[in-house]
């Protein structure tokens, strides 16, 4: 299928991020839905390590089609699956709370056939990472976080420094509004998601035809019905939770620290999170190595995926 087909197909089938390729897709059953997941063919043998790769805001597992063979080739299996609520994973009306979500990837690890996991995710997967290490720490071996610093570290930036208040505030303050949010994001065939990802991706990025091709799929993904709404429910929990008891109750369970083998990656040119937020994250991670990758900006495992590959491997070797 071609981009420009893609682009045509409106509203697009879930199905159609079923994109052919050197990998399967799976339909796996965990904590009361259907996931779609994706592993590169032919599968690891069994019993191979499991890691789980967890995509961002706006994306869905094709973030991660830079590393599902290389950790393949080197004795992994790699599974990268749509999160709940986008792309052919179901899509329920609620369940986008920290809780929630770590409990998704702990059914997922079980279901997949495993006892634990290492698990790496970007941005909103990052967060996932966190809550799971923390909440579910017998199923984590390791983690690894590509801009994403650990909530706390995030929630005590923004309370303490202006231009982190401004930077978050802004576009989580605009979502909070019933289906203005979504009209933003589908208005356009996604012309917001493209804005979104030129100006946070990295200069290098945006002139390959890499970010073009990961910009149509994007676009057409957000377009499937649900995926716009769901999205937007992990930043409106994220904001309103701040106010309620639900979201103190886990922040207070988020205060502790982890004493797993943790990797936490950013893009030298992301401006979007600051690596002061990345290197607080050692606050709660005794074992925390944080790297900066040059010539990418927030997405910076697509953007710059040989040097974070040699990140993610020399992790996962120890």
């Amino acid at each position: 299928m071609t981009t420009g087909e893609l682009a045509a197909s409106t509203p697009p089938d879930p199905t159609l991020v079923r994109f052919d390729g050197p990998w399967e897709h799976l339909d796996v059953r965990a904590n009361g839905l259907r996931f779609h997941a994706v592993q590169a063919a032919p599968a690891a043998p069994v019993g191979s390590p499991l890691v789980l790769l967890l995509h961002g805001f706006g994306e869905f597992w094709w973030s991660w089609r830079h590393q599902l063979q290389v950790l393949t080739e080197a004795g992994y299996r790699a599974v990268a699956v749509d999160l709940r609520g986008y792309g052919d994973t179901d899509k329920p009306p609620r369940g986008y709370d920290g809780w929630t979500l770590a409990g998704d990837t702990h059914a997922l690890i079980r279901a997949l056939g495993h006892t634990d996991a290492s698990l790496v995710g970007h941005a909103d997967g990052g967060l996932v990472c966190w809550a799971t290490a923390t909440l579910h720490p017998r199923s984590v071996r390791r983690i690894a976080v590509l801009s994403s610093p650990h909530p706390r570290a995030l929630r005590r930036s923004v309370l303490r420094n202006p231009e982190e208040r401004s930077a978050f505030l802004a576009p989580f303050l605009h979502n909070q509004l019933p289906r203005l949010g979504e009209r933003r994001l589908t208005r356009d065939d996604g012309a917001y998601l493209e804005e979104y990802f030129r100006e946070r991706a990295g200069a290098l990025w945006r002139s390959t035809d890499d970010f073009a091709d990961a910009l149509t799929r994007n676009r057409m993904a957000v377009q499937i019905p649900g995926v716009a709404h769901c999205s937007l429910e992990y930043r409106r929990w994220a904001f309103r939770s701040q106010f309620r008891g639900d979201g103190r109750r886990f922040m207070e369970l988020m205060n502790a620290r982890l004493h797993i083998p943790v990797l936490a990656l950013r893009g030298r040119d992301d401006e979007y999170i600051l690596g002061s937020l990345m290197a607080d994250s050692a606050h709660w991670a005794s074992d925390l190595r944080y790297r900066v990758i040059d010539g990418a900006g927030h997405f910076v495992h697509e953007e710059q995926p040989a040097a974070v590959n040699a990140r993610l491997l020399d992790l996962l070797a120890h």
